[in-house]
């Protein structure tokens, strides 16, 4: 794939090497293409290459002619990418590179996700890994694998595998911050086997439901945006009609770290009652369209008469799902009380599966508090199993403690005030960012986290400035000249 525009943008060497990783399908767990491709790019500059036991890979690149005795730098991003597309997107992500457009100021996907998170902070490392003129330190590149659905790899990396003192994690998502901790989180998944009764299909009608055109969103950082959840939606309008309706099956939602964006559903009502179901959806639809108006302007919800489904689950288990999903807690659960405007605890209900007697409820939860982060998902494992479903925690991750001392952290925000003449924020973010996890296996490795401007990551509508990557190259560039020395 050529993406000749994108190819043509500033810094070149930079973009250059986004167009190269993005014709490369890299989803989370399936990273074997784009691993190979990495390890090649590392062979063919003659640097010393690491595949470790989990597949994350490592090259280093000495220090320029007289930056030999500055400290030694992680430059580290996850080569993996969320895949998420729209539904009438006739895109394949396991064969098809991502189509790239240019628009105006923005760097955006047709129709799809676009893998600035975490390609750029990919792509920049490349940069300075390829580039024969700049000055920088002793640098180990660490790409890691399957950040976006588990963070396996940061958690499979072993201690003794990197030297270096000061770790810089070019992963996040607004170029006027400098982050310094992040959330852990755990996976909550929710099963439950229902039974299902057979319909007479002389007195049924079929009707398929459809919520789509919210915004979506990362389940972390756009999580105390308000945004329209649709598997809260659909459960909403379900529970609304559920006197009318039987529910065959619901597909609603898909990755945890996404926020579900759209949701289908396959019901059954008697035909005297037709009228009747459409009459109560109409209601309904009406009142979560205006509650809705302001935040999730495109949001539509459709009543469509189809074929009528054999088989409906039975009552009992209905209304066991649709209790479940009522109770259960989704979006901000807490905000800090340390650090301003920062979400501390919250969950996402990403994904609600129901097909062939089978139930399937796939949540994230994240804190930058532990207790907080175990207080939510035993609650949803609590609420889940009074109503028959089984509860399973898996991935757990620590959070990143932020360090206001932190040398590297004066190092950027001097740099930052002398280059753009304005301060920096230092925040903390509700986003799973892997130095938590990297620093249980380098505790005394100084961790900082920058990246330029990217908006709708974790969905298709993610898009990146232009002017801001070519400002953070900037940044980056000039922070790799202004590393200490060692001590």
């Amino acid at each position: 794939m050529k993406n000749t525009a994108v190819r043509n943008l500033e810094p070149k060497a930079l973009w250059n090497h986004f167009a190269e990783i993005n014709a490369i399908p890299r989803a989370s767990k399936k990273e074997d293409r784009i691993v190979e491709y990495m390890v090649a790019f590392g062979k063919s500059l003659r640097l010393e290459t690491v595949v470790d036991q989990v597949k994350n890979v490592i090259i280093r690149k000495p220090a320029t002619p007289g930056m030999e005795n500055r400290k030694t730098v992680v430059l580290q991003s996850h080569l993996d990418m969320v895949h998420q597309k729209n539904g009438d997107s006739d895109f394949d992500f396991d064969t098809e590179g991502i189509k790239m457009l240019v628009d105006g100021d923005w760097v955006r996907a047709d129709g799809t996700t676009l893998g600035a998170d975490n390609g750029l902070g990919v792509a920049a490392i490349m940069s300075v890994l390829s580039d024969k003129t700049m000055a920088h330190p002793p640098i180990e590149a660490l790409f890691t694998i399957d950040e976006e659905t588990g963070m396996t790899g940061a958690q499979g990396l072993q201690a003794g595998y990197l030297n270096g003192e000061i770790l810089l994690n070019l992963d996040t998502e607004e170029d006027d911050e400098i982050d310094i901790g992040c959330a852990g989180g755990i996976d909550v998944t929710l099963l439950k086997d229902y039974e299902e009764d057979i319909l007479d299909q002389g007195n049924f009608a079929g009707f398929e439901i459809v919520v789509k055109g919210l915004q979506g969103g990362h389940s972390g950082m756009d999580i105390h945006k308000g945004l329209g959840n649709a598997n809260k939606i659909m459960n909403r309008l379900l529970s609304h009609i559920e006197k009318f309706a039987r529910i065959a099956q619901i597909n609603g939602g898909g990755l945890r770290n996404a926020i579900p964006r759209e949701s289908n559903a396959t019901i059954a009502c008697k035909t005297a009652d037709v009228p009747k179901i459409q009459t109560e959806f109409n209601k309904i639809y009406q009142v979560v369209k205006t509650e809705f108006e302001t935040v999730e302007p495109g949001l539509s919800c459709s009543l469509t008469e189809t074929a009528s489904p054999e088989k409906v689950m039975s009552p009992m288990s209905q209304a066991a799902l649709l209790r479940a999903v009522e109770k259960a807690i989704n979006g901000v659960y807490k905000m800090s009380t340390e650090i301003d405007d920062l979400v501390e605890t919250s969950n996402n209900l990403a994904r609600v599966s129901v097909k062939n007697g089978q139930i399937e409820i796939l949540c994230l939860t994240r804190s930058s508090v532990e207790e907080g982060k175990m207080e939510v998902a035993n609650s949803l494992k609590s609420s889940f199993e009074s109503e028959g479903f089984s509860a399973e925690f898996s991935g757990s991750y620590p959070g990143w403690t932020p360090n206001k001392d932190s040398a590297i952290l004066k190092v950027l925000s001097n740099l930052y005030v002398k280059m753009f003449q304005s301060q920096p924020s230092v925040v903390a973010c509700h986003a799973g960012l892997e130095c938590g996890i990297l620093g249980t296996h380098y505790p005394e490795m100084d961790m900082i986290s920058f990246g330029p401007t990217i908006k709708g990551a974790h969905s298709p509508d993610e898009r990146a400035s232009i002017s801001s990557v070519a400002r953070f190259w900037k940044f980056l560039q000039e922070i790799l000249k202004n590393i200490p020395l060692k001590e």
